[in-house]
């Protein structure tokens, strides 16, 4: 356990940051379901239209810190493969 005041401040923000995190990957993973619901059923315009919601909210979690750049690049450009299949 932590023993200075310095160690027990970083344990605080740490758990707070991780908190953030979480609630924003979940957001993420929210909005990837909502394309790939849309994908599984064949809308091709949903699917775009919940893309272009999905996409922000995506680089939104890069710009944070709490997902790694190439993941997202490499999820959005699979999403966008599937949705461009269907057409």
């Amino acid at each position: 356990m932590a023993h200075t005041p310095s160690a027990k401040k970083r344990v605080r923000q740490n758990e707070r940051r991780r908190q953030i995190n979480q609630r924003r990957k979940s957001r993420i993973r929210t909005f990837v379901k909502k394309v790939e619901k849309a994908i599984r059923q064949g809308d091709q315009e949903g699917a775009r239209a919940a893309f272009r919601d999905a996409q922000p909210e995506i680089m939104r979690g890069v710009n944070k810190g709490a997902i790694h750049r190439n993941k997202a690049r490499r999820k959005l450009s699979r999403l966008s493969q599937r949705i461009k299949a269907l057409g």
